[in-house]
């Protein structure tokens, strides 16, 4: 899928910001953010890390709470759909807030917005994590490394350390 294509009606909130279409030498060039090192835009492999760890903190946190009996499939089914709520709660809050999850905080990512202001806040950080539990516009990246949930959202995730 092209930068330009999803641009179109993707762009999000200040995504427009840095936009030149001319050849880039590292993700996130265009949005004036370092090749390495802090702020720098995270590789994919740390996203999915921090992704993976966020889901195992929030299966832990429902385990106090929600039964959890690998042999009875109705019973896993109900604790599932509670970890999965916990993990929504937990992205919200922490990115609206922190601009980072546990697992990111973990692997030295950060969200944030790419039109500079200091906070994520729950108007982003809501549609970001619902658009994150579909899996599909998270996996799919642009040139400058972010998913569509990003792009929508007008947010990018950095490095940290």
């Amino acid at each position: 899928m092209s930068d330009r294509w999803t641009g179109t009606w993707l762009s999000g909130p200040g995504s427009a910001q840095g936009r030149d279409d001319g050849p880039q030498r590292w993700p996130g060039e265009r949005l004036g953010l370092p090749e390495q090192g802090p702020g720098a835009v995270a590789a994919r492999g740390a996203r999915l890390g921090a992704f993976l760890a966020d889901l195992v903190i929030a299966a832990l946190v429902t385990s106090l709470f929600v039964q959890m009996d690998v042999q009875r499939p109705e019973v896993m089914q109900t604790f599932n759909y509670w970890a999965i709520l916990v993990w929504f709660g937990i992205s919200v809050v922490a990115v609206s807030l922190f601009g980072f999850t546990p697992g990111k905080l973990l692997f030295g990512l950060r969200v944030v917005r790419v039109d500079g202001a200091t906070m994520v806040g729950p108007l982003r950080a809501i549609p970001r994590t619902l658009l994150t539990a579909v899996i599909i516009p998270a996996a799919m990246a642009d040139r400058d490394g972010r998913g569509l949930h990003d792009r929508a959202v007008g947010t990018v995730v950095v490095r940290i350390r």
